[in-house]
This record gives C-alpha cells, sequence and structure tokens, in this order.
C-alpha cells in the first residue's frame, strides 16, 4: 500500500508542479497581461506565483528523491536520478533568481528598475524553467515504466 501511496503523490505532484506552470504560462499570462493592460503590472502578480511554483518544486524533489531511494533495481534509475538531479540544480538556480529579479521590481510605483539588466535575468529564469518542463518529459516517461514493470496488478 505505501508503494501505492508514494507513487500517487509522486504523480500529484507533478502534475500540480508542471501542470501549474504550463497552465500559468500559456493561460494565465496572457489573459491576465490582457486584463491589467501592462506585462509589468502581471510580472508583479507572477513574482507572487513563481515562489509557489518553486515551492511545488521542491515537494516534487523531495517526493523524487523518496521515489528513486525506495525504487533500487528498477528500469532507468540512474537516468532517472540524473534528470532528477538536474531538475534539482535549475530548481536551485531559479530560487537564487527569484530575490534578484524581485530587487529591479519596485511593488509601489508598479515599474521595473533596469529593464536591461531585468529583462537579462529573466530570460535566465525562463530557460531554467523551460529546461525544468522539458526534464520533467522523460523523467515522467520513465518512471511509468519502470512502474509497469514494478507494481503488481490488483494489490
Amino acid at each position: 500500500m505505501l508503494v501505492r501511496v508514494r507513487c500517487f503523490l509522486l504523480i500529484q505532484s507533478l502534475i500540480l508542479w508542471q501542470g501549474g506552470f504550463v497552465f500559468y504560462a500559456a493561460v494565465v499570462v496572457p489573459i491576465g497581461t490582457e486584463v491589467v493592460g501592462s506585462h509589468t503590472v502581471q510580472g508583479f502578480v507572477t513574482r507572487d506565483v513563481t515562489n509557489w511554483l518553486n515551492a511545488l518544486g521542491v515537494g516534487y524533489h523531495l517526493l523524487l528523491a523518496w521515489t528513486l531511494a525506495a525504487e533500487r533495481g528498477t528500469a532507468c534509475r540512474r537516468i532517472r536520478i540524473s534528470l532528477g538531479a538536474a531538475s534539482a540544480l535549475l530548481l536551485v538556480a531559479l530560487i537564487a533568481l527569484h530575490p534578484l529579479l524581485d530587487s529591479y521590481l519596485d511593488p509601489v510605483e508598479q515599474i521595473v528598475r533596469e529593464p536591461k539588466a531585468f529583462a537579462r535575468w529573466h530570460i535566465a529564469y525562463l530557460w531554467c524553467s523551460t529546461t525544468q518542463w522539458v526534464l520533467a518529459l522523460p523523467q515522467a516517461w520513465l518512471t511509468l515504466g519502470a512502474w509497469r514493470t514494478r507494481i503488481p496488478n490488483g494489490s
């Protein structure tokens, strides 16, 4: 039963973290920008949302580490560990970049100070986020493949 609970929690955390990222980036940001009429104003919402996405990422990576530690001898485990480690390092970079990006934002005036410097760091943030999403795809695929052979039917 613990195996199924662990698997369920891992999948749910991945769906919440990466699904939230994709939905926010593809739907909420464009609609929010249209409604508030400014990329900058929408950026102040995104600033708070990305803290939540990063927290969800921490939860996912903790569950992934628990899963990989419990699944000794599973198919592609070393690849899954490498993908997870790369994703975790990117998460550390995102968490480190967040205060830097925040330092360029003036919440009272709702402006970006030093827009060129902010843009450079924001692009780095977006690349880290996108790379994490790309790494999550084979991670999910390989994890499901490992579980297909490890979790008995009907138990």
